[in-house]
């Protein structure tokens, strides 16, 4: 059996790529912006004394993160139009991403939170810091050292993930390579292309979140 490799059928669709490309970025730095704020409101909630906050954000966190994500997107899409609200695929995608991450996002943040000792934040409302001082200057350096990984790696996987949309038409990085595929029908040069600009994506996040923990949290001067 031989294949003759034509990847330089391919040169021709270079725009289309580097446009997946950057829809992809905005997708992932979108999503995990809304994502962290969703997220950030529900972990408080999780964490609040009140029971039925705390019950709603079990809910939410627990509905999300034990359904499929293809399930959510195309409730977003195709569901809410049987009731009157009708989405583009783009913005449609960047909910249902963004409430999805929330999810994921709210268990990072809760367990960052509860991460810090109650005694440092006993010993820091002692000193006379208010509650919001005592946040800020005693748990939210700590909790963000704690959590930072995860949330790298949260970032890294909605990148991945948002190849997923590109099934109701959003378009990006993966529904360009199925665009460029039908009409070159150079489906192994197509998609192998596609592996490598994902890979290369990345690995190059990778290290520079690498780089931001190593000068934010390794470098940090003492005080």
């Amino acid at each position: 059996m031989s294949y003759n490799f034509k990847f330089d059928v391919l040169l021709r669709y270079i725009p289309e790529i580097v446009q997946g490309v950057l829809l992809t970025l905005q997708f992932s730095v979108v999503t995990m912006l809304c994502g962290l704020a969703i997220g950030l409101i529900v972990a408080m909630a999780s964490i609040s004394p009140l029971m039925p906050l705390r019950a709603c954000a079990r809910v939410y966190v627990e509905a999300l993160r034990n359904t499929p994500l293809l399930v959510q997107l195309f409730i977003v899409f195709f569901g809410l139009p049987s009731i009157g609200i009708k989405l583009g695929a783009n913005t449609a995608a960047l909910i249902a991403l963004s409430i999805n991450m929330g999810a994921y996002g709210a268990e990072i943040l809760r367990a960052g939170f509860q991460s810090v000792r109650q005694s440092q934040v006993e010993a820091g409302r002692s000193l006379g810091l208010t509650a919001g001082q005592t946040f800020r200057h005693v748990v939210l350096f700590q909790a963000v050292k704690t959590i930072y990984p995860a949330l790298a790696s949260q970032f890294v996987l909605i990148m991945l993930t948002t190849s997923v949309v590109s099934s109701i038409g959003a378009t990006e990085l993966f529904h360009q390579a199925a665009f460029i595929d039908s009409r070159t029908y150079r489906s192994f040069e197509t998609y192998t292309l596609i592996t490598v600009s994902y890979l290369v994506l990345t690995l190059g996040f990778r290290a520079f979140f690498a780089g931001i923990y190593w000068m934010v949290f390794v470098r940090r001067p003492r005080r």
